[in-house]
């Protein structure tokens, strides 16, 4: 099953997305206007050699779990937006939105 959700970040809208898998934990997504915060299914070493604002947490198993969780890994991008690790997963897509 796909589950897309609008999630309210303070006065902005991000779009929540959780892919549920086959005996696996899910694959979660948060897209922002310039950029998402992704779960560790996600490579982001591809995505910063793609050059988007990518932002990893890991061991999350919702939406809410990726908003506070803290970040394990950025791209270049997103480090030149002031995303940096140990951020929570919320904080990053705030500046994303």
């Amino acid at each position: 099953m796909i589950d897309i959700n609008p999630l309210k970040i303070e006065d902005k809208t991000a779009l929540g997305v959780r892919v549920d898998l086959p005996e696996s934990p899910p694959l979660l997504l948060v897209i922002g206007e310039r950029g998402f915060v992704m779960c560790g299914f996600l490579n982001i070493d591809a995505a910063d050699k793609l050059k988007v604002a990518a932002v990893m947490v890991s061991g999350v198993q919702s939406l809410d779990d990726v908003l506070k969780a803290e970040v394990r890994a950025v791209t270049s991008k997103a480090s030149k937006i002031g995303i940096g690790l140990g951020m929570t997963g919320k904080e990053a897509i705030r500046l994303l939105l």
